[in-house]
């Protein structure tokens, strides 16, 4: 099957005086997924961004700079704690469900990731503070990351969505051993889209990707540079880091139920047994 799963980044400027440019635009069900929409921003200072949303619930992630959030019934002024996503501290989020219209004002520059799935139960807005956000650090041996877990699935406060920010340092695999979560068979695995916003210190970097089913009928290795995305609508997907770069991405996922329980692929599965 031929699909295009690496989307680079554009400039598709709003507004008269530029102020907002779209640097990612991914609709859900306009693409090959079904479940997760995703869009990055850029915003100059004093630039606004407005958005209606209809039927899907949106978590507005501030990756960078400052901003302020409303939906015609709260305000979250000034939200944002870094100008750069490798200071590695977690950041401030905002949830909007369905039906409501939200407002974002730029502080200052700032980098914007509006994470979306489909939803039909209106949830209250929530800001998701910085110092709310889990830390956790995961693997061993060249297999080592942290992740943020910005809207993990034991946290009921969304319909779909879930997450996560992950940093991974030169010479280590990340999202492995490979594993996946394409099929709807709880309490074995569940079926969740995803994609994959990568970001790279320094910049001129690449990282790795394979996406792969088991009767690889989706079967495609990725060189992925600096501010590319990866759609993973089925399959196994491990990154690789070379050494001297660090690697980010932002992981949006959702599926028909808001539970992450993925399945590693048992040809490699042995590499978690090692002593």
């Amino acid at each position: 099957m031929s699909v295009q799963l690496l989307r680079k980044a554009g400039n598709i400027s709003l507004g008269d005086e530029g102020g907002v440019t779209i640097v990612h635009e991914i609709p859900a069900k306009e693409s090959i997924l079904q479940y997760v929409g995703f869009k990055v921003i850029d915003m100059k200072p004093g630039a606004q961004y407005e958005e209606a949303l209809q039927q899907e619930e949106c978590c507005i992630v501030a990756l960078r700079g400052r901003i302020t959030v409303a939906d015609g019934e709260r305000t979250f002024e000034h939200i944002g704690t870094r100008d750069s996503v490798f200071e590695k501290k977690p950041t401030d989020s905002v949830y909007v469900s369905n039906d409501r219209t939200f407002l974002i004002h730029a502080d200052k520059e700032a980098r914007v990731a509006l994470c979306y799935s489909p939803s039909d139960k209106q949830l209250p807005t929530r800001l998701i503070r910085a110092e709310d956000v889990g830390v956790e650090h995961r693997g061993k041996y060249q297999n080592q990351r942290t992740v943020h877990n910005i809207l993990p699935d034991h946290h009921p406060s969304a319909n779909s969505l879930l997450v996560v920010e992950v940093f991974t340092e030169g010479g280590n695999f990340s999202s492995y051993p490979p594993h996946k979560h394409d099929r709807d068979c709880l309490p074995e695995e569940s079926l969740l889209e995803e994609t994959y916003y990568h970001e790279l210190d320094p910049q001129q970097g690449f990282v790795f990707q394979r996406v792969y089913t088991d009767d690889r009928s989706i079967d495609e290795t990725m060189a992925v540079e600096h501010g590319d995305v990866v759609l993973v609508p089925a399959g196994y997907h491990p990154v690789g880091v070379p050494d001297g770069y660090t690697s980010y991405y932002l992981n949006v996922m959702a599926g028909p139920q808001r539970i992450w329980k993925f399945y590693n692929d048992p040809a490699h599965e042995w590499i978690l047994n090692r002593d």
